[in-house]
């Protein structure tokens, strides 16, 4: 898949020198999140196969996406920096994928109603003019509502979430169905986090205030 157009916010930065940032991912909650920052970027599709490793955790899973997602597209950009996220949802020693169809999503959200679930979001910032990878796990725990099946069937009848890790949406009409968010950036929630991000990036001579 090729990459897209730059997607470019004005707003005064101070670089080093000009260096591109690319967003490893064509998904539209992190493109908006990093549109935060208004620093100008452009997107590209990571080719990843994202199986886990027999007895890998899930910590080390979004580890390694989030650095192969963000080096998958160093050859293409040979200076810049290039972000990569990866994020699973862990239920106890369960982890939650995509559930694919309304059926699969009942499944999950009945074994997670009146439970903490914690999503894990691998984040890594590469350097492909000097090789140089930063990687951060960041979590971030969603404390489930006691859910009835028929508010469950409500919920996915509105929003569909079946592409979505977990079975829901924070960003939109999901957050019916917590009883309390805890975290340090709530971004995290929906897969990048903006607070470590800031924090890569200033080590790499980019700030965006």
């Amino acid at each position: 898949m090729g990459c897209k157009m730059p997607a470019c916010f004005s707003a005064p930065v101070i670089l080093l020198k000009m260096t591109q940032l690319i967003l490893a991912s064509t998904s539209p909650f992190r493109r908006e999140i990093l549109q935060k920052l208004h620093i100008d970027f452009e997107s590209c599709s990571p080719e990843v196969d994202e199986q886990p490793l027999p007895g890998e955790s899930p910590e080390s899973l979004v580890a390694r996406l989030a650095q192969a997602k963000a080096e998958a597209v160093a050859g293409q950009y040979p200076d810049a920096l290039i972000i990569g996220s990866d994020q699973v949802a862990v239920n106890g020693e369960d982890i939650l994928g995509k559930p694919g169809s309304h059926e699969k999503a009942i499944e999950q959200l009945m074994a997670t109603s009146g439970k903490k679930v914690t999503f894990l979001t691998g984040l890594a910032l590469h350097n492909s003019l000097t090789g140089k990878t930063q990687v951060k796990v960041v979590p971030f725990h969603v404390h489930f509502r006691e859910l009835t099946k028929q508010q469950i069937e409500n919920y996915l009848n509105v929003e569909k979430p079946y592409n979505c890790a977990g079975s829901f949406k924070s960003e939109a009409f999901g957050i019916t169905l917590f009883s309390k968010l805890e975290g340090d950036d709530p971004n995290t929630l929906i897969g990048l986090p903006l607070i470590e991000l800031v924090q890569m990036l200033e080590t790499e001579g980019l700030y965006p205030i």
